[in-house]
């Protein structure tokens, strides 16, 4: 076999002497040379001898980060509004993401000139609500329920064991006196 096509193995002399040998190449598709180099060989045999790396010490590549605009922008739509609510489709030739479609818009209103980099966030999400895309802000649900009131959670019957645990005997909170001093 011819090996490699780097002079690793033999040098291409013996190689294609060796392919003469075994048939691979025919006695008329021999190169030019061959017979001229099989009259005068050269008087040292030229071999391949791979060069040696001095290394002393566990050399660290550093190979940088590659970060494009357009990155830093997905990064923050991710950071505002998440993945969404749906899967991408990807069954479709012509689907472009909410992220792509934030990128777009975003660059497209960048270039415009009109806004400052901190209003430009805000403006894509208007624009694309405008276009009929519906953006949640991440964590929207949750900040909602802890701002709701608590007693629209409680259930009827809590609120009736609740009456029947107090006393019609007991002094109204309004009446009691709240500090020793006011006595």
């Amino acid at each position: 076999m011819a090996g490699s096509r780097l002079e690793k193995f033999g040098t291409v002399f013996t190689r294609v002497r060796d392919l003469m040998r075994a048939g691979v190449v025919k006695q008329s598709d021999k190169p030019i040379w061959y017979d001229v180099y099989k009259a005068f060989p050269p008087k040292r045999e030229p071999l391949y001898v791979k060069p040696v790396a001095k290394i002393y010490g566990k050399k660290v590549v550093v190979v940088p980060d590659i970060f494009y605009r357009e990155d830093e922008i997905r990064a923050k739509f991710y950071e505002m509004y998440g993945t969404g609510p749906r899967a991408f489709d990807l069954s479709k030739a012509n689907f472009i993401s909410p992220c792509q479609r934030f990128v777009q818009k975003y660059t497209e209103l960048e270039s415009r000139g009109e806004l400052k980099e901190s209003e430009l966030y805000e403006a894509t999400g208007k624009a694309l609500l405008a276009e009929g895309l519906v953006l949640r802000r991440r964590g929207g649900s949750s900040v909602a329920l802890e701002t709701r009131d608590p007693v629209l959670g409680m259930k009827l019957t809590d609120m009736l064991a609740e009456q029947q645990i107090e006393t019609p005997g007991e002094v109204p909170d309004e009446q009691t006196p709240t500090h020793p001093i006011q006595q």
